[in-house]
């Protein structure tokens, strides 16, 4: 079967690599001139399956009036004439409850935990490095009540069996030796000791590179248009390089999604999500984080990526815009510079911001549609690395008509 993968993030080239691998002849397109040159660019780095955690949950709009008050605020909210932005948040505030918290989140959890094993299988079979650690995440309160609030999270864990540690301050220390030298208050944390890190675009690009050698054409620099049905299917997909035809057609575009199958009657509820980031040379090894650590007050997480440092978070909402505020790198450096002072040359640093594909349940999007050979494979917000490898496999099974390892019948769009 001939199949055309719509985008070329690390969602769509995951999805190349295991089509391609069940047989299948695979064509990716792609308007940029290469891959993972979007969201999948500089991401947080961290692959947290047992953090797999709705956005949507009890409290969260409370919070979410504090958050938009506070200087280094993790969300940020730029509201304009966009019904699409309404509709999301409106959407999204609907799940607030515990009811759904709890369904999406153990969703979320068991995409997230096959990926890590679809992933660790990848690895040995194919010996790819990304600069990869296999060394947890810790999720970082500095006050009591952050602390003293987990209960919900922790009762999901132990429900779908995922290992925690509730660690004290000095245990935070013993796991990031580099927080002693921190000016931060740290009440506690919970660390997930199975959760990995790794470069995103280097993964990605050492796949695609392994994909090609299994036969898949990556047109890279191929801006999509359109997709065009005859008798009810997807007959091919117009570019401006001309027309490519396929059997099947695989919408893997993150943000960029809706806007192509909503011409087929299809409302894909996926709204771009900003989220920003910094790439810090390492100056002191012994002041560096080890592995991942998540820092809850600001919603940033802070990454070991070899000789560098990541440092990614916070959430803005304001459509497709680019720009670089210096008020955003001003969070990211607070941040890092609070808990790992004299680590990085934040100076040297690079800063960059990609949109977040997000649903309203925080889960992602993947599975048939009601066009009979267009599926999704979208949706995945801050997840898309932890979820990629796990996503692609079962996105491969489906096509294939084959049973995946896991439920899938709550990720597809047929649940809204």
């Amino acid at each position: 079967m001939k199949i055309a993968i719509l985008g070329s993030g690390v969602i769509g080239v995951t999805s190349a690599w295991y089509l391609a691998r069940a047989g299948h002849e695979v064509v990716v397109i792609d308007r940029q001139n290469g891959t993972a040159l979007e969201t999948s660019f500089a991401n947080a780095g961290e692959i947290s399956p047992g953090y797999a955690s709705p956005w949507a949950a009890p409290g969260i709009p409370m919070k979410a009036v504090r958050w938009l008050m506070m200087k280094h605020a993790p969300l940020i909210l730029r509201p304009h004439a966009d019904m699409a932005m309404l509709r999301w948040l409106t959407a999204m505030l609907g799940n607030c409850n515990a009811r759904d918290y709890a369904i999406n989140k153990s969703r979320m959890v068991r995409l997230a935990e096959f990926s890590r094993d679809c992933l660790i299988e990848l690895r040995k079979e194919t010996a790819i490095s990304y600069d990869e650690r296999m060394q947890g995440t810790l999720q970082l309160f500095r006050e009591q009540k952050q602390l003293d609030g987990i209960g919900k999270d922790v009762a999901v864990l132990k429900a779908d069996g995922v290992p925690f540690e509730v660690l004290d301050r000095a245990g935070c220390i013993a796991v990031e030796p580099g927080l002693a030298a921190g000016e931060a208050p740290i009440a506690g944390g919970l660390r997930l000791p199975n959760d990995e890190t790794g470069d995103c675009f280097k993964f990605t690009n050492a796949l695609a590179a392994m994909a090609a050698e299994k036969g898949v054409t990556f047109l890279n620099g191929t801006a999509i248009s359109r997709l065009v049905a005859e008798n009810g299917r997807i007959v091919r997909v117009e570019t401006d390089r001309g027309p490519v035809t396929a059997d099947t057609f695989l919408v893997a575009m993150g943000s960029f999604s809706p806007q192509l199958v909503a011409p087929l009657g299809i409302r894909l509820p996926v709204y771009p999500v900003k989220g920003y980031s910094l790439t810090v040379p390492i100056v002191d090894e012994s002041r560096a984080p080890v592995s991942t650590l998540l820092d809850e007050s600001y919603k940033v997480a802070i990454t070991r990526l070899g000789d560098r440092i990541r440092v990614g978070g916070m959430a803005e909402i304001s459509g497709f815009n680019l720009d670089l505020p210096l008020a955003r790198r001003a969070t990211l450096e607070h941040s890092a510079g609070t808990l790992f002072p004299g680590a990085g040359a934040m100076e040297k640093a690079s800063y960059w911001c990609g949109l977040r594909p997000m649903t309203p349940d925080s889960t992602p999007v993947i599975g048939a549609t009601k066009v009979p050979n267009l599926f999704l494979n979208t949706g995945h917000g801050t997840l898309g690395w932890t979820m990629a490898c796990g996503s692609a496999h079962v996105m491969a099974d489906i096509i294939g008509g084959t049973k995946p390892a896991i439920e899938t019948a709550d990720l597809a769009i047929s649940r809204y």
